[in-house]
């Protein structure tokens, strides 16, 4: 199968072997982004080039920020798409992308040259190419006839040609960068496996319309657990050193089959981890329902039945195995040092299902057994002809947390059946009701306002996330007096309930400095400083010693916002924004701290509100 003599490649000797390759030629190393991407279009990280988008836009310098316009990197990923598939041989929801990109620099030929050396070379992967596909083309976009050369001229004569569907991708979100893709197959014990997906990123879309990007570039990714799979000769992902381990910790707890089970397990616990290394807790929203669900889908498949009961510790060895596992990677070393928050935050969830469960099964006991019991015949004689209605499945997930997949253990156990339809339906109905009040919050015709950063309903709530505003200014000063001028601020979000301020940092801030911090915004406030602005280029704006913290582009004429003091020595905050804002600080209100908290490495999270 290799060319030349066969070598097993562990996945730390792969991750290692891809970037010294890439670094080997001009590209600079790039650490993985964090699982929360800063897209707000995308709920999690779901691609190696998520981070490098406004590269290919034109709105970042790569040049300017990386010293190059290539760039290599391992990025930790998470999809949703193929939750319902885990448990097979080969479907996950947290992987790593090995990734190299270009902006602007080099297109085709050289990246399908790197692609091929890198895997044929005997000093590299060292395996052989069994077949590549190529775009077909369509009405709207030519078909990649360059690459169908580039290929035949490097020996490869196994071709395929495939649409849209197959060999386009992107983009990430709702716009973004896009292109045609080839793809390369390696030859395996099993036949051929796909492990390189390479991205011509050649068009932007935008309102549903492509359009030529301004600096073409390549985006490229290939998973590591499938192509340690092929380096290490195994029939599946699940039997590579990325999971031996992993596999060894779990089989004590619920023994060696069903294996599927295992594999559940495996990939939702390695996904947990990551995920609430990042930031990310337990809830009912977005991110945290995604980690929420992904918890409770292994405690289930921990169990043997039902009344054996559900054991909120199973996970605690398992994870620790993978948090031992990672943390002895250079890239993932500080899993270590959140140990205990994994350990802790997981522990949490799996005792609020497990009370969950007992909840749900009394309401089994007294809605549904006993009416069999009325009937006069035993529950487990007679209910193989009773259906669970709609309305009694999402009673239960609606009321006790039981996902589908729970229900359906209880039913299979029990030997009744469930109207499923009649559960998406009610779910469905639930949903529309929802959307409803939304609507009705925000008056049924948009938001007064929403910069993507501040959403306000009405006039009421547009003087509340004002007044949030002004104080994530005050916030960001006191940060710095109080940590140092290193801090900078990596990102903001406000809503009428409070607002949420990231910032670099690495470490955990003490009560003293949250008290400090707090005092200090509450003191500026106190004193009723003003607040104005001027109109000016974003030159002066830099020349005055206005903060920009973001590397993106500033309009060539911005507004800068300032809070001054006289008894403070004149201004002590200054930065480029675009407003609104208070006109004193004393609108603003009592600010105060309600939580601080890890977003990633490197990142803290510190949410507040005003009275």
């Amino acid at each position: 199968m290799h060319n030349g003599e066969s070598k097993v490649k562990t996945g730390t000797e792969i991750r290692e072997l891809f970037l010294g390759f890439f670094k080997e030629r001009g590209h600079t190393v790039v650490p993985s982004s964090s699982l929360i991407p800063d897209d707000p279009s995308v709920l999690l990280t779901t691609a190696g080039m998520q981070q490098f988008k406004r590269y290919y836009t034109g709105e970042l310098d790569a040049l300017k920020d990386f010293g190059s316009k290539n760039t290599a990197s391992v990025q930790k990923c998470f999809r949703t798409s193929d939750i319902d598939a885990v448990g097979d041989e080969s479907h996950l929801t947290f992987f790593e992308m090995l990734g190299n990109f270009s902006f602007g620099d080099y297109g085709k030929e050289k990246a399908i040259q790197y692609a091929y050396d890198f895997i044929t070379g005997k000093d590299w992967i060292n395996l052989d190419i069994h077949h590549v596909s190529v775009f077909a083309g369509d009405s709207e976009i030519p078909p990649d006839e360059e690459s169908e050369k580039i290929w035949k001229s490097l020996g490869i004569k196994n071709i395929d040609k495939a649409g849209r569907e197959d060999n386009f991708w992107g983009p990430t979100g709702a716009e973004g960068p896009c292109g045609p893709t080839t793809e390369v197959y390696v030859k395996s014990s099993t036949g051929s496996v796909e492990v390189w997906n390479i991205v011509f990123n050649e068009y932007r879309q935008r309102d549903g319309k492509l359009e030529k990007l301004k600096i073409p570039g390549v985006d490229t990714g290939m998973g590591l657990e499938r192509l340690a799979m092929v380096a290490q000769e195994t029939p599946t992902i699940f039997e590579t050193d990325l999971f031996n381990s992993i596999f060894s910790s779990i089989i004590p707890i619920i023994g060696d089959k069903p294996v599927e089970k295992i594999r559940i397990i495996a990939d939702h616990l390695r996904a947990a981890v990551f995920l609430v290394a990042d930031g990310i807790e337990p809830s009912n929203m977005e991110r945290g329902y995604v980690l929420r669900r992904i918890i409770r889908r292994a405690m289930l498949a921990h169990y043997r039945f039902i009344g054996a009961g559900l054991n909120p510790e199973f996970y605690r060895d398992p994870a620790q195995e993978i948090i031992n596992l990672y943390s002895r990677e250079k890239q993932y070393e500080n899993l270590k040092n959140k140990k205990d928050l994994i350990l802790t935050t997981i522990g949490k969830e799996t005792q609020r299902f497990s009370k969950s469960i007992e909840m749900g099964l009394k309401f089994f006991e007294k809605h549904i057994f006993a009416r069999r019991k009325e009937e006069g015949k035993p529950f487990a004689i007679a209910s193989q002809n009773y259906t669970l209605s709609g309305k009694e499945i999402f009673d239960l997930h609606q009321n006790y947390g039981f996902q589908i997949e729970l229900t359906r253990e209880i039913a299979k156990e029990k030997g009744f059946l469930l109207d499923e339809d009649g559960f998406r339906k009610e779910l469905e109905k639930h949903q529309k009701i929802s959307r409803a009040g939304v609507e009705k919050k925000f008056g049924g015709h948009g938001l007064v306002l929403d910069t993507g950063e501040l959403k306000a309903g009405d006039k009421k709530e547009l003087e509340y996330v004002t007044r949030l505003h002004t104080a994530t200014h005050l916030l960001q000063w006191a940060l710095r007096k109080t940590l140092g001028e290193t801090v900078r601020q990596m990102g903001s979000d406000i809503t009428v309930q409070r607002l949420r301020f990231d910032f670099s940092f690495d470490r955990k801030l003490t009560d003293g400095e949250l008290h400090a911090v707090e005092k200090l915004i509450n003191e500026q406030i106190e004193k009723n400083l003003p607040v104005s602005f001027k109109e000016m280029t974003k030159e002066e704006a830099l020349r005055e010693g206005a903060l920009a913290f973001f590397r993106g582009k500033y309009p060539n004429t911005v507004k800068v916002y300032s809070i001054s003091s006289e008894s403070s020595g004149g201004v002590i905050s200054q930065e480029l924004c675009g407003g609104p804002h208070v006109s004193s600080t004393r609108d603003i209100g009592t600010f105060k701290i309600t939580k601080e908290e890890s977003v990633g490495e490197g990142v803290r999270r510190i949410r507040a509100i005003v009275s």
